[in-house]
């Protein structure tokens, strides 16, 4: 008899376990939440966002608790480390959104107000490594991530360090951003988010992965047609906005036909993102602690959680 790894919520059942969360955003912080091309309503944060945020805080209650029997065994007390939260999932699904909505929910709990976010963008290697290695096309692929220097970030955060620092990636110039760093001082929670975040290793390997130190994972899920229109609508506005600014590394193509802008995106999605999606992220999706499932208008109608 195969026992499923996972038990399922429709969005109406998920909603009713919000409990007696309340809600702590307005319209005014989820206009400054939402991504490019996806609307996120008072309704979406209720439903869905308030629940996860009230299991993510009973999840970090716990943790500490455990934390604290462990103190006692070994008869010292041990600095308390961030609690980790892995966050996945393709380009253009939401993840960046879902990570904003749930740092504002989390850092609004009392007993973990400083929450930190940061993005495995800025541990790309840079473009000049990357075209050294002929992996300018394979950005976003587990290849182009320095993924030492990133597993020591999360391994020296976990271990209490007073400061780590990570390095910066601009969208505009589609690079790092020489010498300038996030830095982050021993936050209560932090979210580290990514395509691959919930990479690990294959048998017989022995080193760590960043996934080994996460304390919850959620992975952000939709049907890679549904994606792949988000893709194309987000391609569409930034080449009328940010593509015009002769800054961006992408502004040789702000003036490209309807057409062509069509044919450049299909290429970019069938050569990267896509290719991405179907060889590295989706296969890890079955690791993550929760899975967001959302339809074709970005609102999330299931979710499904990893029994213990």
């Amino acid at each position: 008899m195969t026992v499923a790894a996972y038990t399922n919520f429709s969005r109406a059942e998920w909603s009713r376990l919000r409990a007696t969360t309340p809600l702590t955003l307005s319209e005014a912080d989820l206009a400054e939440l939402h991504g490019l091309n996806e609307q996120l309503s008072l309704e979406e944060v209720v439903e869905v966002y308030l629940p996860l945020s009230r299991l993510l805080n009973l999840h970090i209650t716990a943790t500490r608790t455990l934390e604290r029997v462990t103190d006692r065994f070994l008869g010292k007390t041990v600095a308390q480390s961030p609690y980790i939260l892995g966050l996945a999932g393709s380009v253009a699904v939401g993840k960046s959104t879902t990570s904003r909505v749930l740092r504002a929910l989390l850092a609004r709990w009392p007993d973990h107000p400083r929450v930190d976010l940061v993005t495995t963008d800025g541990f790309l290697f840079p473009n000049r490594v990357l075209e050294e290695r002929g992996l300018m096309n394979r950005k976003g692929f587990p290849e182009s991530y320095d993924i030492r220097r990133l597993t020591r970030f999360v391994a020296d955060l976990k271990g209490g360090a007073p400061l780590v620092t990570a390095p910066v990636y601009s969208h505009l110039v589609y690079d790092i951003v020489d010498g300038d760093v996030q830095t982050i001082r021993q936050p209560d929670i932090l979210i580290l988010e990514g395509l691959n975040v919930l990479q690990g290793g294959t048998s017989g390997e022995e080193r760590l992965f960043v996934s080994d130190y996460f304390d919850f994972s959620i992975y952000v899920d939709a049907d890679e047609a549904h994606i792949r229109e988000w893709f194309f609508q987000r391609f569409r506005q930034l080449r009328d906005t940010a593509f015009r600014d002769p800054k961006s590394y992408f502004a040789q193509y702000a003036g490209l036909s309807d057409t062509d802008a069509k044919r450049f995106a299909d290429q970019v999605w069938e050569g990267i993102n896509g290719a991405n999606l179907r060889q590295n992220i989706l296969p890890t999706r079955e690791r993550a602690h929760l899975i967001l499932e959302k339809g074709k208008d970005h609102r999330v109608e299931r979710v499904r959680l990893r029994r213990l």
